[in-house]
This record gives structure tokens, C-alpha cells and sequence, in this order.
């Protein structure tokens, strides 16, 4: 049955190609942050240079670009664990060294070493960050409500460790093949603790072990030998600092035997552990088992739970003591186990925070919502099969490539399988690497395959954009759902759930949403304009608050409103189209700044200026909705933000003449700022009320229509057009790349969508401090890789102002809000 209604959909396929005549190097292990970085090590030292493993990061957007790091690792690399940021990698190896990478200059393709640790000789089994305390729990059932607080809530959780004040203490755990728990902490000062100690007294060899964290603050190990015969083991492990120095307690706690050892017809059937997983991070109270031979598997779920200790017949008739409960102890039960399956390769567990319990069956039917309810099982046969990770039901099989290539494999060589895999954070998506050097992307619907009417597949993507937005997780994996014929939904459906918000919520929000709707319209030629208007309207953000928090207040007692906040109330009092006469209402004092500031934000300044112009001059023209520019002409705050600005540039104006923006006028008695006021103030009465839209009248069409025989309309630098992969595999057929080669659709310009919006010269932008770089400039740069937002890498400026502007977009980018970027 599973044949004819497969869930899981190929997306693409990445292959390496080797530089010699050598067979391609294996990955081994991979891992996947939160902001769609995969990282994944191979087995074979670096060929070029004999410094070690090598270990190679990937953004999934542009799977072409690699960047390898010389990890310096000189055994096989066993373990690779992002930090809850997504910005730092930990890296372990068969002899027990442990590595902390982190960004250069928060850039994607530029990574050190800012910390190690070692167990000599000792290979590393096992690898954690330390839990630093936040849990957020995401309701399914709760999808429909209009509160996204009660969609997504914050779980007590405590941290492993903390500091002074409660704040989490960084740092990390491993478990060793001798039996070794070693903990390494991260100092305030930059200093590393570290401290090792055995998971038990009568110390034996561990060939499996993973980690999971309680909501005390407290630590649990499975551990096992690699026989199914054994015991799987459990401990606690209690991290403190005692005087300067890290403390290890650890604790036994109940143990079990897999249920297929006890069985007599499996008994010696499948011999060895080959696998062994809690389901999530932060449950250390269900775990998957796995046991194999060299025919098949099987996968056993068992949980942790509390039963009434029985009493013996002798005290059976005591008389009970008042209050008097029954004592409790912790037993493991099993709760679901497959058939006989083929054997299993890889594993991965879905990493989005749903409530594990037994009513999740009843909520999926109810909601059709399946993502993190299921996990992967790669087999070696090729396939993949997702279950579901509390009954162990296949909800969905993978049967692999349509390649002829893999298919000729199987009919004669060694069978394609997975080595590894790995959930996105949304588990819309699968990452595998295979036995032959090759990785693989694949789409999970987020319905298993179910036939859905388009209102439910609008609300099950919807509910995971605003899991991305409050959470702040990128939000790839979500996008290779979307369709174009849905982004016009999606975009109405994720506003209106937007305003549903509180103010304050609103506020935190406003920029990731923009961001969010921005990223959503690329999918779609119809709205790649909108995506211009959205990245216009992230930078007015930006600009407005930077230019209105240099605004102090004249007297030293701080009053109720900030200087900003009387400059929005009165001009959205006054509609007067005098700009002067709304001047003489403010309090000019408060906007005296010394010269220098004012001279080193021109360019900000000027851009505020060129769009203003900008606007208007093609109020005419906005006859569809293809041009970028015409969200602006409905956006009544937007245009109220551009007002603001003019008021304030015209104050700034009579200070420092030299910061006013520059126009070109075919008149020299021309009062620009005055006249583009008086027609942006008639635009704004227009959409102010938005529940009263009005169309422009015949008078402000005319006098615009006359502006660019007035002023030089400037030529706006659009962002150029996405080329990453989201926008070329929105059909179902897969895609076939390789490393090194950026990939074009056939036939197609990659910049023909935006060719229209952008001018022709060929100047490229610095999108950051709006300065024109040249064609062909010689500075370093670096670029968003999401919007393609480019900058310089170092600075020209040396003002205190411009350098506080620069500073806020060191890690994200301003018109995404990403935190991505390479260098170039």
C-alpha cells in the first residue's frame, strides 16, 4: 500500500565530485541548525595538506557553496552538535579531542577554533551543549487560536548550570567509549573548566550513548555495550562548581533489557545495538533502541514511568498509617515495537517541541498536522520510512533516486543507502548523506501525503511561520511547501494573524514578519516586486529608528514621550502640507545635533530623499502591481514615517546644511524638500485611515506626472533576485547539483525577474551604507545569503554615529533580518 501512496517527495541531490582519481571520501555524520546550516565531516583526511579531517558547511539555500574547514582532528570525526544559536559547531573524533567553532566575523564561509578539550586516546561517543534553560512547547491542538502565546508557551525548564543572577553557564558534555563523562565550561572571562568523571563505579566499555536533560537542571545518559543481551544503562549526571573547580556526581537509575531478547524466537536474531536514541533532548523519559544483524533490524520505543511499589502478603492486613501513600518506583514498560524490518542505517528524530503523549494520534487525525510526530529510519536497501515515534506506525515510505545511474547500481553493485539523516527544525525536510560521498535533500510534507484541501495546507504552513517567527528560526524548510499560487494567501492570512497580536507582541514582531513576507514573495514572479517594497520597508525601519534615537531631550528630567514619539504625535495631528508650519509645533531644540554625526549619515539621509522622489515620480505609472513601490502608495504608516523623516532632515537642515539631501532641479529657486512634502502629505490623507482607502485625485497625479521635469528622479538599486535553490525547486521534479557550480535553471536569465526594477548601469551598491562601490570594486565584501544584501567588510567611517549604524547589522542583516552572510 505504501508503493502506491508514497509521503516523503525528492527534493535534490548534491554530489562532491573527488579531485583525484580516488573514490569519493564518505561523510559519516551530519547536523542541522536552526538557521539552515548543515555541517557534515568525511572520513578521509584532506588529500592537499595532511592537517586532519576534514569538516564542510553548507547553507541550504546555496548547497553549491561549501566551506571546509582543516578541522585538525587526526582520528575519524564521531560526533558534530550545533548550539541553540546555530552559530557555533562542536566537533569530536576517536581520540578524544573536542573542538568549538565559531564564525569569523559572524560569516558563514569563515570559521576557527575558539576553544578545545581533550581525553587522550579516549574516542568520543557521545556530544552535548549544556541546556541553557528555554523550552518553548508548541500546541497542535491550539493551531486555531488567534493568541500565538497560546500556541506556543514557555516550559519551566532549568539550565544545566548557572551562574550568578540565574544565567545559564555554557558549555559541554561528552560521553567516552571507557565509560568517561568529561564536562568542559565556558568562563565569563573566556577560560575553559573542565572535568571528568566515570558514568559508574565498575567502569566497562560503551559503544553507544546519547544525552537527554531533565526540567530539574539535571543530566541522563543511555549508555550501552553494543549486545542486546546487555542491559541498557541509565545515569544521572549532576554538573556544580565548587570552588572554582567543576564537580561530577553521578547517579544510577533504572535500567532495561530490550523486549527482543527475552522473546525466543528473536532471542539471538538480531545481536547487536546498533542504534540508541532518547526521542527528544529534553524527555529523558522515552528512548528508541535499535537492534540489528546483517539481515534486519528492529525498533523498539520504551518510557520511563512510575508504578506503585507491591507490598509483601505479610503486611498485606497492617492497618494504614494516616496519610500513609504507596511507595513509588521508576520502572522502563515498553510501548510499541516494529515487525521485522530491513536493516537499519541511520535514524533521525524530529526536533520540533510537540507534546509527546498518547493523544497525539487523536490530534494528527483531528488536525492533519504530522510534522515532529514522526521519525526517520533509513534502511540499506535505499529506502526510508517515517514512523510514528510513539506507536512506530509507518506514516510514510521513501523509496529513493529516480536515477539511472543508483538504479543500475542496485541491479548489480553495492546498494545507495544513507550513512546518516537529520531532521530540519521544522521537520519539513531531510538531510541524508550516502555511502558513496553524495548528499541528499528530501521534502516531508507536512500532511504525509494526505489529500488536503488548500485552507488546511495554508494553516499547517502558516502555524510553522509563526513557530519561525516567535521562536526566530530560520525558515527555509517551511518555504519549500509553498507554492506560488499560495503566496497571495499566505501573505493576507499571516498579516491578519499578525494584528491579532498585543501591541507589545506587534512590536517585536515587526520586522520578522516583514522579513517573512518578503522571503515568501520571491517564491512567485506575480510578487517579486512586493518582495522590493518589503526589503524598502525593512531599511525605512531601520533608518527611522536609528536617526530618531539620536534625538535627546532639552531638559534632563525625561518626560513621558521621547522626543521621536512628540515627533509621530504631531505630525500625525497636523495634516498641514507646509512643512514649515508643522516645524514650528516641535520643540527644535531637541533635535540640535553637533555637526560631525549629522555629516556622516547623508547617505542614509539621501536615500530617504531619493525614495520619497522615487515614490512619487511613479505614482502615475503604478498602474499593476508588478512595479516595486506600490505597497508604499496604500501603507499609510510607511508614508507617515517618510513624512517624519522630512520634517526632521529639514530641521537638521538649518544646523548642517551639508547633510541635506542632494537633487538635481531644473530650476534654481526650486524648494524641493517643500514640494515633495506637500505632495507626500497629500498621498498620506489618501491612506492614512485604513479602513477608508481613497485613490489619489486627478491634482496629485498631474503635479506628479511634472516631477521629473522638475527634479532628476534617481534610478533605485533594487536588491537583486534570490539565487538560491528555494526558487528553482518549487516543481516536483529533483534537481541534480554539484559542489562548486552555482546551478541555473535552463534556458532561463537568473536575473531577468528583477531586470525591470533595477537600473542599467552596472554600479554595484553597498546596501548597508547605501554608497555606490563601483563596477568593479576592490574592497572586500560580504553578502546577506538570503536576499543577497551586499556591503563592505571593513569600514570606511570612523564617526561615532555611522559606526553605532554598522554595529547593528554586524550578525543579521537588515533587510531580512537574517543572520546569515559570506564573505566575498
Amino acid at each position: 500500500s505504501c508503493q502506491v501512496r508514497p509521503k516523503v517527495a525528492y527534493v535534490c541531490e548534491w554530489e562532491k565530485r573527488p579531485k583525484s582519481n580516488h573514490c569519493p571520501s564518505i561523510p559519516l555524520v551530519c547536523a542541522w541548525s536552526c538557521r539552515n546550516l548543515i555541517a557534515f565531516s568525511t572520513d578521509l583526511k584532506n588529500e592537499e595538506d595532511d592537517k586532519g579531517h576534514m569538516i564542510h558547511i553548507i547553507d541550504t539555500d546555496h548547497p553549491w557553496d561549501v566551506y571546509s574547514i582543516n578541522s585538525g582532528h587526526t582520528e575519524v570525526i564521531s560526533c558534530l552538535e550545533w548550539d541553540q544559536s546555530g552559530s557555533r559547531l562542536l566537533s569530536a573524533d576517536g581520540d578524544g579531542q573536542i573542538k568549538c567553532w565559531g564564525m569569523t566575523e559572524h560569516l558563514v564561509n569563515s570559521w576557527e577554533c575558539t576553544q578545545s578539550s581533550s581525553l587522550d586516546g579516549d574516542p568520543i561517543i557521545a556530544l552535548s551543549w549544556l541546556h541553557n534553560g528555554v523550552k518553548l512547547a508548541l500546541h497542535v491542538e491550539k493551531s486555531g487560536s488567534t493568541n500565538f502565546g497560546e500556541k506556543f508557551s514557555r516550559v519551566k525548564f532549568s539550565p544545566s548550570l548557572t551562574l550568578f543572577g540565574g544565567k545559564p553557564m555554557e558549555g559541554w558534555l561528552a560521553v567516552t567509549v571507557s565509560g568517561l563523562v568529561t564536562v568542559s565550561l565556558l568562563k565569563p572571562n573566556g577560560t575553559l573548566l573542565t572535568a571528568s568523571e566515570s558514568l559508574c563505579r565498575l567502569r566497562g566499555r560503551v559503544a553507544l550513548a546519547d544525552i537527554a536533560f531533565t526540567s530539574g537542571g539535571n543530566i541522563v545518559v543511555a549508555a550501552t555495550d553494543g549486545s542486546s543481551s546487555s542491559p541498557v544503562q541509565f545515569y544521572k549526571v549532576c554538573v556544580s562548581v565548587v570552588n572554582e573547580k567543576c564537580r561530577i556526581d553521578t547517579e544510577l537509575l533504572p535500567s532495561l533489557f530490550m523486549r527482543c531478547t527475552t522473546d525466543p524466537v528473536r532471542r539471538d536474531k538480531y545481536p547487536a545495538v546498533t542504534h540508541l536514541k532518547f526521542l527528544t533532548r529534553e524527555n529523558s523519559e522515552q528512548v528508541l533502541l535499535c537492534a540489528s544483524s546483517q539481515m534486519g533490524s528492529i525498533v523498539e520505543c520504551w518510557s520511563l514511568r512510575k508504578e506503585g511499589l507491591p507490598v509483601n502478603n505479610i503486611f498485606q492486613h497492617r492497618s494504614p498509617v494516616v496519610g500513609e501513600k504507596q511507595p513509588m518506583i521508576l520502572k522502563w514498560r515498553i510501548l510499541s515495537a516494529t515487525n521485522d524490518l530491513e536493516r537499519v542505517s541511520a535514524v533521525a528524530l524530529p526536533k520540533l517541541p510537540i507534546s509527546i503523549s498518547n493523544t497525539d494520534l487523536k490530534v494528527a487525525s483531528d488536525t492533519k498536522f504530522f510534522p515532529g510526530l514522526g521519525l526517520a529510519l533509513a534502511f540499506h536497501d535505499g529506502s526510508i520510512q517515517i514512523l510514528h515515534r510513539l506507536s512506530l506506525h509507518t506514516m510514510g515510505v521513501f523509496y529513493g533516486s529516480s536515477d539511472p545511474a543508483i538504479k543500475r547500481q542496485r541491479a548489480g553493485g553495492p546498494t545507495l543507502h544513507f550513512k546518516a539523516l537529520q531532521f530540519s527544525w521544522t521537520s519539513l525536510a531531510l538531510v541524508g548523506v550516502d555511502n558513496q560521498g553524495k548528499l541528499h535533500m528530501i521534502r516531508v510534507s507536512p500532511s504525509m501525503g494526505q489529500m488536503l484541501d488548500m485552507n488546511t495546507l495554508l494553516r499547517h504552513l502558516l502555524f510553522l511561520l509563526e513557530y519561525c517567527m516567535v521562536t526566530g528560526y530560520d525558515w527555509w524548510d517551511v518555504l519549500l511547501h509553498a507554492q506560488p499560487s499560495m503566496v497571495h494567501n499566505l501573505l493576507e492570512k499571516l498579516h491578519e494573524e499578525y494584528m491579532r497580536q498585543n501591541q507589545a507582541l506587534q512590536q517585536v514582531l515587526s520586522t520578522r514578519i516583514v522579513a517573512v513576507k518578503a522571503s515568501l514573495c520571491k517564491l512567485s514572479s506575480a510578487t517579486a516586486a512586493r518582495a522590493c517594497d518589503f526589503h524598502a520597508k525593512l531599511l525605512l525601519i531601520a533608518i527611522s529608528s536609528t536617526l530618531k534615537s539620536l534625538l535627546r531631550p532639552h531638559v534632563l528630567n525625561t518626560p513621558d514621550k521621547s522626543p521621536g514619539d512628540r515627533l509621530s504625535e504631531i505630525c500625525t495631528k497636523n495634516t498641514d502640507t507646509d512643512i514649515d508650519k508643522v516645524m514650528i509645533n516641535l520643540k527644535t531644540e531637541e533635535f540640535v545635533l553637533d555637526g560631525p554625526p549629522l555629516q556622516s549619515l547623508q547617505q542614509l539621509i539621501q536615500w530617504v530623499g531619493d525614495f520619497v522622489l522615487y515614490l512619487l515620480a511613479n505614482l502615475p505609472n503604478q498602474g499593476s502591481i508588478v512595479r516595486p513601490g506600490f505597497g508604499f502608495l496604500r501603507d499609510g504608516a510607511s508614508l507617515g514615517t517618510l513624512r517624519e523623516m522630512l520634517v526632521m532632515i529639514r530641521i537638521w537642515g538649518l544646523l548642517k546644511p551639508g547633510c541635506l539631501p542632494i537633487y538635481t532641479a531644473t530650476s534654481d529657486n526650486q524648494d524641493s524638500m517643500f514640494l515633495l512634502f506637500r505632495l507626500l502629505t497629500k498621498l498620506w490623507l489618501c491612506s492614512r485611515d485604513e479602513s477608508h482607502l481613497q485613490d489619489p485625485d486627478e491634482t496629485l497625479i498631474d503635479e506628479c506626472c511634472l516631477l521629473p521635469s522638475q527634479l532628476l528622479v534617481p534610478s533605485m538599486d533594487w536588491l537583486p533576485i534570490n539565487d538560491g535553490v528555494i526558487t528553482k525547486i518549487q516543481t516536483k521534479h529533483p534537481l541534480r547539483l554539484q559542489f562548486g557550480k552555482p546551478y541555473t535553471l535552463p534556458g532561463v536569465n537568473p536575473n531577468a525577474q528583477v531586470e525591470v526594477f533595477r537600473s542599467p548601469a552596472s554600479q554595484r551598491m553597498d546596501h548597508l551604507r547605501c554608497l555606490h562601490l563601483g563596477i568593479s570594486p576592490t574592497e572586500d565584501s560580504k553578502a546577506c545569503t538570503r536576499c543577497g544584501c551586499v556591503t563592505m567588510l571593513r569600514s570606511p567611517n570612523k564617526t561615532n554615529a555611522m559606526r553605532q549604524w554598522e554595529q547593528r547589522w554586524i550578525k543579521n542583516c537588515l533587510r531580512t533580518d537574517s543572520p546569515l552572510g559570506r564573505g566575498h
